[in-house]
């Protein structure tokens, strides 16, 4: 047999793992009793099916893993397919075993893949969330700053209103001075014009009348 054929015997050995099935072993003890001649129960490995066409399916892979498969029956509502050997019982269940394996070692890589994706999806969600309670800081901040130079704003403003109603307010009380004493000056200039020089004879004299006029 050469090389490509023994890898595709051992290929298709292999799929034999795959295919849904169970053992069947002899009982020593009851081979070698009294009644051994009549134990007719051998090495088998039994097939099942659910259809005939699945059944076909088998025997071509039984076939090509390099066995005979025996005469399919009914067990039940399922089909069975019986291949009978050492050999084969041997092979199915090596195969099985590192079907098995092989299924555990997926699942262990994709458990990692899992693992490694929610990792980085953690990450980027950190990072993400950092981002943003840093625009969340600055955003903060700034809000401080201006309310601050609003504060600072106001103050100035409030400073310059409070002088500029104290300057009014002087300028208006000195105006109010200022009305309030006119009446007095103005009598004091009137009593000032009154006092004219007088004769004894109740004239006035020329150059007083000559000022006047």
């Amino acid at each position: 047999m050469s090389r490509d054929e023994t890898a595709g015997l051992r290929a298709a050995q292999l799929r034999l793992g795959r295919l849904p099935g169970y053992v069947r072993r002899p009982d020593p003890a009851r081979r070698s009793g009294e009644q051994g001649h009549t134990y007719k129960k051998g090495w088998e490995v039994r097939f099942t099916a659910r259809s005939e066409a699945e059944i076909a399916e088998i025997r071509d892979l039984v076939v090509a893993a390099g066995f005979a498969p025996a005469r399919p029956f009914f067990k039940g509502h399922q089909l069975i397919q019986p291949v009978y050997g050492m050999a084969v019982v041997q092979a199915y269940l090596a195969a099985r075993q590192a079907a098995e394996e092989h299924a555990a070692r997926s699942a262990v890589g994709r458990g990692r893949r899992g693992a490694a994706e929610a990792t980085g999806a953690a990450e980027a969600t950190g990072a993400g969330q950092e981002r943003e309670e840093s625009a969340a800081h600055g955003t903060a901040d700034g809000a401080v700053g201006s309310a601050a130079e609003s504060v600072t704003e106001s103050a100035a403003e409030s400073a310059a209103a409070a002088a500029d109603a104290a300057a009014a307010a002087a300028a208006a009380r000195a105006r109010r001075r200022i009305v309030e004493a006119f009446p007095t000056q103005l009598e004091r200039c009137t009593a000032a014009d009154d006092r004219t020089p007088v004769a004894s004879d109740g004239r006035i004299p020329a150059a007083e009348a000559r000022n006047r006029g």
